[in-house]
């Protein structure tokens, strides 16, 4: 007996509207994404010179940030397409 362990849902799409949301978010999302990894190799190569320490560390606090926003998108998206549903 095979046991399917996949989810029991359905996804279903609201239009134009949402199918626009989710990929602008999505493009946000990955962008920030790249900026995350730009700012970790930066600050990663620049700890190659103690000179330039101090940029690197201000590169890995960027970056860090930049982990925070990363949540703060998919939350942001999930109450925008809250709001066109409703309408």
């Amino acid at each position: 007996m095979k046991v399917d362990h996949k989810p029991n849902y359905i996804d279903i799409q609201f239009g134009h509207h949402e199918i626009i949301i989710n990929e602008r978010y999505e493009f946000f999302y990955n962008l920030n994404d790249v900026f995350i990894a730009l700012c970790f190799l930066v600050g990663s190569v620049l700890f190659l010179w103690d000179s330039f320490e101090t940029y690197a560390i201000w590169m890995f606090i960027v970056g860090s940030g930049l982990f925070l926003i990363r949540p703060m998108i998919k939350f942001i998206k999930r109450f925008h397409l809250k709001k066109v549903r409703n309408n």
